[in-house]
C-alpha cells in the first residue's frame, strides 16, 4: 500500500512540475509576444530630454521644445505614424523613468560610453568631445591653468562622470588639482555663474558649449585642449533590442533620404554627426 502510494504522489509531483514548465513557457512566450506587440501597435513614442541642453533639445523663443535630437525623434515618428511626446526630465531621473516606463527611451545628447551594460544603445549618431570654456579674459588657456579655479558641470552628466573617474582616460587627477568642482542641474544656470565671475570654468559638451557662446554673444572660449570624445546615441531601456531596431532602421532611412544631413546643417553641428 505504501508503495503504490509513493508511486501516486511521485506521478503526482511529475505531473505538477510539467504543467508548472509548460506554464513558464506560455508566460515567456506571452511576455515575448506583448513586446511584439506593443511596438507593432504602438501609437505614441515618448522621448525623455534635457530641456535645457541645446542644440539637442530644448525650449524656443516660441516657448515650443525643438532641437537636432527632437526633429530628428519626429521624424522617425513620421515614418512609423506614431504621436511623438516630448517629455522634459530632471537629468538625476533620467534612469527611474525609463525603467519605470514613463519615457520609451533618452534621447538628448546622451553620451554611450562606459555606458554600454546599463542600456540599449542605438547605432551612435554623433562624435562630441567635453571641452572646457572659460571667460575670454580669464588667463586661463590650458588645463594646467584650472588648478585652484572653481569649475562647474552638470549633475549627472557624462561631463561629471569623467571628471570623478579614475580609470584610464579618467580626469581625476586634473579635478584633485581644482579648488572645487561645483555640480548645476543645467548649462544654463551655470553659464549665468560663469558669467556673474562665481565660477572659472565649465566642463561641457563641445556642441552645447557653442551654441551657448553664439547666443550669448563674445566674451568666453573653449580651450584647445579636450577632456575627452565620446559618442551620442540613444539610449532605450536594458533589453528592448526591438523598439531599438525599429528606430535603428528609420534612422538609416533618414540618413539616406537626406533629412539628417539638413538637420544637421540646421543646428550646425554637420561637423560632429556621424550618420552620412
Amino acid at each position: 500500500m505504501k508503495k503504490k502510494l509513493a508511486l501516486i504522489l511521485a506521478g503526482t509531483a511529475m505531473a505538477a512540475m510539467v504543467l508548472a514548465g509548460c506554464g513558464e513557457k506560455n508566460n515567456a512566450s506571452g511576455e515575448d509576444a506583448k513586446t511584439a506587440e506593443s511596438v507593432e501597435d504602438k501609437k505614441t513614442f515618448t522621448v525623455g530630454f534635457d530641456a535645457e541642453y541645446p542644440p539637442y533639445g530644448y525650449m524656443d523663443e516660441n516657448g515650443e521644445y525643438t532641437g537636432f535630437d527632437l526633429e530628428l525623434a519626429e521624424a522617425v515618428c513620421k515614418l512609423e505614424g506614431w504621436e511623438l511626446v516630448k517629455k522634459p526630465l530632471n537629468w538625476d531621473s533620467k534612469d527611474m523613468e525609463l525603467n519605470s516606463g514613463s519615457i520609451d527611451c533618452i534621447w538628448n545628447g546622451f553620451t554611450m560610453n562606459g555606458r554600454e551594460d546599463d542600456y540599449t544603445f542605438s547605432t551612435p549618431y554623433v562624435d562630441n568631445s567635453q571641452v572646457i570654456v572659460v571667460a575670454e579674459k580669464s588667463g586661463i588657456d590650458t588645463l594646467e591653468d584650472l588648478a585652484g579655479k572653481t569649475v562647474g558641470v552638470q549633475a549627472a552628466s557624462a561631463a561629471l562622470d569623467l571628471l570623478q573617474s579614475e580609470e584610464e582616460g579618467g580626469q581625476k587627477k586634473l579635478v584633485d588639482t581644482f579648488g572645487a568642482l561645483n555640480e548645476f542641474a543645467d548649462y544654463n544656470t551655470a553659464f549665468t555663474e560663469l558669467q556673474a565671475g562665481a565660477l572659472d570654468a565649465l566642463a561641457i559638451d563641445v556642441g552645447v558649449a557653442n551654441y551657448q557662446i553664439k547666443s550669448r554673444g563674445e566674451g568666453y572660449k573653449i580651450l584647445d585642449e579636450t577632456l575627452n570624445t565620446e559618442q551620442y546615441a540613444i539610449g532605450f531601456k536594458k533589453g528592448n533590442q526591438e523598439l531599438c531596431d525599429v528606430v535603428n532602421a528609420d534612422l538609416k532611412k533618414l540618413t539616406e533620404d537626406g533629412t539628417v544631413a539638413k538637420l544637421a546643417e540646421k543646428y550646425e553641428i554637420a561637423d560632429m554627426v556621424t550618420l552620412k
